[in-house]
């Protein structure tokens, strides 16, 4: 991943979103997920800031190195994102735009409070819809978003 990471479109993020659709999701694989983002971005010294929540619960949280205040305002306000419309932050931000608007525009939510920016994803289960997120800020956006992309695949992969 790098600043040259490309954006996906709306569409791709669906499918992403499917295709990470896990068949069950306790507190343990929240953690696990936490604790592959903190070893990648240890190994990577990636400066990053991580977050996972199940349901209402935040059972994961780190913040790497090089980040501070500014990375919380976006975990919290991707995740309100992730919250409210049941999809990833950067969905949110490629749907708006494809349609020739802006996400605070169209939905009359404004950052801080709500930030429709890569890095915010849901965890979703089958038969049974979102019961967490999973939050990054530190880099490029679309770098946040393909970072938390890569350990849900890192994930169902090892399961």
């Amino acid at each position: 991943m790098s600043r040259e990471t490309p954006f996906p479109t709306a569409d791709e993020v669906l499918v992403q979103e499917e295709r990470l659709t896990l068949p069950a999701c306790s507190v343990d694989d929240c953690l696990t997920v936490g604790r592959w983002l903190l070893d990648r971005g240890t190994e990577r010294d990636l400066a990053i800031a991580i977050e996972v929540w199940h349901g209402g619960r935040l059972v994961f949280r780190a913040a790497r190195p090089g980040t501070d205040a500014h990375n919380d305002l976006y975990l919290a306000g991707k995740r309100r994102v992730v919250e409210h419309f049941g999809h990833a932050s950067l969905y949110e931000r490629l749907r708006h735009e494809a349609a020739g608007t802006t996400f605070a525009e169209a939905t009359s939510l404004a950052f801080p409070e709500y930030a429709p920016h890569g890095g915010g994803f849901p965890l979703l289960v089958r038969g049974t819809g979102r019961v967490g997120a999973v939050l990054v800020s530190g880099l490029p956006q679309q770098d946040d978003h393909a970072l938390v992309v890569e350990a849900l695949e890192a994930f169902l992969a090892a399961r």
